[in-house]
């Protein structure tokens, strides 16, 4: 533990070296969603592998740079790719970059994901705003020893997803003209596709959308008392929704189709953050 730590300062002291404003919010994006960055003004891009201790993206549509600049006239720190369990990772590896923003003085986190539609009402290219989520089959991030100070053994996860901030999401959306839904987000580990009868389970269980990423960071980021806001964009049925094959390029292909609103959307969220 004291030399992940160690890690955490080291590449704290590097970034603080090279960026010139705070960022007041941290935003991951998911797959197909990276031209988010096309929106960020007075950019600072850092590839991962020029950051002490970073990890590795390996997974198509996550380019693998840290973004510092202006969106919405705040100041923010974007992730134009994020690390997977199913890469290979371990979670203090996939959730690292949220320690990070921690100890940088962020204290917001926008998570945001290429989701597979459960619920028969959705369609791709839909937007969702998680209000919860289902991660109990899945590894949690939290496991070992715990690090104090950045919060305690056994936090509360009543309220992960900030209610506030659904509500001035949906009135964004609505501003926009952009239908937004509301729903449940189920973590699946990856990097193979749930079957049929994993999707009707998680349908039982209540889920509206299941993907392989979001839930890790935010539980992370709930320990450390951050306020979460979570997107995802249904990029696809899931399986046995629709009787076809599913494959990574669709995700990409709905992600770059609906990046103009999803960017529209997120900008004007930030503008009205808090």
């Amino acid at each position: 533990m004291e030399n992940y730590i160690s890690k955490l300062k080291c590449t704290v002291e590097h970034l603080n070296g090279i960026i010139q404003n705070k960022p007041h919010i941290a935003v991951v994006l998911g797959s197909g969603l990276g031209n988010l960055s096309d929106f960020i003004s007075n950019k600072i891009e850092i590839p991962y592998g020029e950051i002490p201790n970073f990890p590795s993206t390996t997974v198509p549509g996550h380019d693998g740079r840290l973004i510092f600049g202006e969106l919405g006239g705040r100041n923010i720190v974007a992730m134009k790719g994020r690390f997977h369990y199913y890469e290979g990772w371990g979670m203090d590896e996939v959730v690292f970059p949220l320690r990070i923003f921690k100890l940088l003085g962020v204290e917001n986190l926008l998570l945001t994901n290429a989701a597979g539609g459960i619920n028969t009402q959705f369609r791709p290219g839909d937007l969702m705003l998680i209000k919860d989520h289902l991660g109990f089959l899945a590894e949690n991030p939290l496991r070992g020893a715990n690090i104090e100070e950045f919060g305690p053994r056994f936090p509360d996860m009543s309220q992960i997803y900030d209610k506030e901030l659904l509500d001035i999401s949906t009135e964004c959306a609505l501003k926009l003209h952009i239908e937004i839904r509301r729903g449940i987000y189920a973590y699946a580990k990856g990097p193979s596709f749930e079957t049929p009868a994993e999707i009707r389970a998680f349908h039982a269980f209540g889920a509206d959308a299941v993907g392989m990423s979001t839930v890790p960071e935010a539980i992370t980021a709930r320990h450390m008392n951050m306020k979460v806001l979570g997107i995802s964009c249904i990029t696809n049925m899931a399986a046995g929704v629709l009787h076809q094959t599913l494959n990574h390029e669709e995700v990409i292909e709905t992600g770059k189709r609906v990046s103009e609103k999803f960017s529209m959307l997120v900008t004007e969220i930030v503008k009205v953050w808090s």
